[in-house]
């Protein structure tokens, strides 16, 4: 068995489609241009990428962005400030703090800071909150991009096995939480496993789906994988560069062993990654309708 490839770009592509025409129709019908502002703090190159990428999405779809770049050496409460500002900025639906932030910075300050109406990322404990309740609620980006993956791929969660394995707050928590509720994408088994369980191929050997966001190059590999399983991949590895500098990228699933055992299976690049940022504009959308009534 060869795994079919779930492309990541191809349903980024489609989904981004979708919301550039929603985003016209927005704009036509009642006047309201969703508006997304990017706050970067510091010069770190791959900050840099992400924050680039994400503005230049969101103007290609339509809405009206912003890019805040500041010093590395700005105080905590000038940051806290701008937020503020954007808070209370009409023409601003979406709020967005790259991390990580200068350790002088309380993350969890930064926030909190941010009205939960604006936070597109997903990441104020009332929009958590909402989330664990089954609340509408701005879901996680890369969690959201996986149930779309998944979705749009024709996987059948409902019942299934699900395995994930990493705990982080940005993506093992929310879409263990995501997959195991009443809800279309959801309805599964799943069992959390990180880098201290025990016997973790004990878990992965009985998955119908694996979900990989431990951060550890290749860890899982096909004599941890059963056939016909389907694997979400969304580490993102910089494990070495070409002869021309540019970095060689691996997952936590070691591609090329496992594909010949899984049904479908996502690859690094092109795979997750595309849809995080497509959920952020998705978010940004829900935002500006929430914030005109009519959602």
């Amino acid at each position: 068995m060869t795994a079919k490839i779930i492309s990541g770009t191809e349903t980024a592509k489609a989904i981004r489609e979708e919301l550039k025409i929603e985003i016209a129709e927005l704009k036509e019908k009642h006047n309201v241009v969703p508006g997304l502002v990017t706050i970067l703090v510091g010069e770190d190159p791959a900050s840099q990428s992400y924050v680039t990428a994400k503005n230049k999405t969101a103007h290609a779809l339509g809405i009206h962005s912003e890019q805040m770049t500041l010093a590395a050496d700005i105080s905590e409460q000038e940051l806290l400030n701008l937020i503020e500002k954007y808070n209370n900025d009409d023409k601003i639906h979406g709020i967005l703090v790259q991390l990580p932030l200068p350790k002088h910075i309380n993350e969890a300050k930064v926030l909190y800071t941010i009205n939960p109406d604006k936070d597109v990322d997903g990441f104020h404990p009332v929009n958590v909150g909402k989330m664990v309740l089954g609340e509408q609620c701005y879901l996680p980006c890369t969690p959201h991009g996986i149930l779309e993956l998944l979705t749009r791929s024709g996987v059948k969660t409902s019942g299934a096995e699900v395995v994930v394995i990493g705990r982080s707050n940005i993506v093992g928590k929310p879409i263990s939480n995501l997959m195991l509720q009443k809800r279309d994408g959801g309805n599964a088994t799943v069992t959390i496993c990180h880098t201290r369980t025990k016997d973790m191929a004990a878990h992965t050997k009985r998955a119908d789906i694996i979900i990989a966001a431990v951060g550890v190059p290749k860890m899982v590999t096909a004599d941890m994988v059963k056939e016909g399983v389907v694997v979400i991949d969304v580490g993102v590895n910089r494990i070495g560069k070409t002869a021309e500098g540019k970095a060689i990228l691996a997952g936590d699933v070691d591609f090329d062993g496992v594909k010949e055992k899984a049904a479908a299976i996502t690859p690094v690049p092109g795979g997750v990654g595309p849809m995080t940022i497509t959920m952020l504009m998705k978010n940004t959308l829900q935002a500006a309708k929430q914030a005109a009534g009519l959602i």
